[in-house]
């Protein structure tokens, strides 16, 4: 019996992006620039061996229990002997849904059932690890490509392939326009790059500019470290994230701003670590310093969740002229 290379079968270390301010010229990459959608959902493998088939994480978890609804849909659209790189999404009223997703590993069998029917999943592929069970990651990705794309020629929903462009000008409409579905930014790839386990390809995200309303700082109110931000939410200022690290001429500026609260303070001084940072392994709470609520601009991708940002903000100024009264969250619902 035929059995995938050691490294394919599963749990596969899985090919990372470094993240660019913009998008790079075309010489950045061997042999030019492939760019495709930054999928909001979860990175997975595809792993066909014999007559089993797995999806693994970046976190080297087999998700496969948790989408049923792809188990049948990969077992009959790819052959054994095959591993894909590709990602784990769900289109809700045609905007990617992560909150979908996350929902799924905490739901219990009949939830999950549910949730399956009313949301189903979609693998979306993007590469092509292995093909009759031979490892075909030396070969330049547009050779894997022409493969992907010799499997993918009969699939239908929820099996999909990931479109790519390599005119520059369709990339920047691609950045602009496809926000609105939920798409955070582009991957962009070399055409003659191998598949290999590192940071070789990049990455360029969407960022909007948007209010949020500062009630806390992490570090003191003379040398702030990063801001605490919040939003009305459900009719209460809520924690939605956090910036990332100040630099040091905006933290000097912003000490000489920052007051005590005049009054009681919509947040307690020791919060939940999840509050502010999603994905820390630290766990344990962490303690902010309350200050007099205030307004900054910001700059953030487009994973809101619809009650916080997943991904740190960024500090772009203070925003005196406005009140903490002005400010709505994305999309406008309070």
């Amino acid at each position: 019996m035929s059995t995938l290379p050691e490294g394919l079968r599963g749990p596969v270390d899985l090919a990372l992006a470094r993240a660019v301010e913009k998008l790079p010229s075309p010489s950045a990459l061997p042999g030019g620039l492939i760019a495709e959608p930054k999928w909001d959902g979860y990175r997975s493998a595809l792993v066909r061996d014999n007559d089993t088939t797995s999806l693994w994480s970046r976190q080297r978890k087999n998700l496969i229990r948790y989408f049923p609804d792809l188990y049948a849909a990969a077992a009959t659209s790819v052959p054994p002997g095959f591993v894909l790189d590709g990602e784990i999404v769900v289109f809700t009223e045609g905007r990617l849904n992560f909150s979908s997703l996350q929902h799924r590993m905490t739901s219990s069998r009949r939830a999950l059932a549910d949730l399956i029917r009313r949301e189903p999943a979609s693998y979306v592929a993007f590469d092509i690890l292995a093909v009759a069970y031979q490892d075909v990651r030396h070969l330049p990705l547009r050779e894997r490509r022409t493969l992907l794309e010799e499997l993918a020629r009969d699939w239908e929903p929820p099996m999909q392939i990931s479109p790519t462009t390599t005119d520059v000008d369709e990339a920047r409409r691609w950045l602009d326009e496809l926000p609105v579905t939920g798409v955070e930014g582009l991957v962009l790839k070399g055409p003659d790059q191998p598949y290999r386990a590192s940071r070789v390809w990049l990455k360029v995200k969407h960022r909007d500019t948007v209010e949020v309303i500062c009630g806390a700082v992490i570090g003191t109110l003379e040398r702030p470290e990063a801001l605490i931000a919040g939003l009305p939410v459900d009719g209460e200022l809520r924690i939605v994230g956090r910036t990332t690290p100040l630099h040091a001429s905006p933290a000097r500026a912003l000490g000489r701003l920052l007051r005590p609260p005049a009054g009681d303070h919509p947040w307690p001084a020791r919060i939940p670590r999840g509050a502010v940072d999603r994905f820390a392994r630290d766990k344990d709470p962490i303690d902010v310093t309350l200050v007099e609520l205030f307004v900054v601009e910001v700059t953030a991708d487009v994973a809101w969740s619809g009650s916080s940002y997943r991904h740190p903000l960024r500090f772009v100024r203070v925003r005196s002229e406005l009140r903490p009264g002005d400010v709505v969250p994305p999309g406008g619902a309070l």
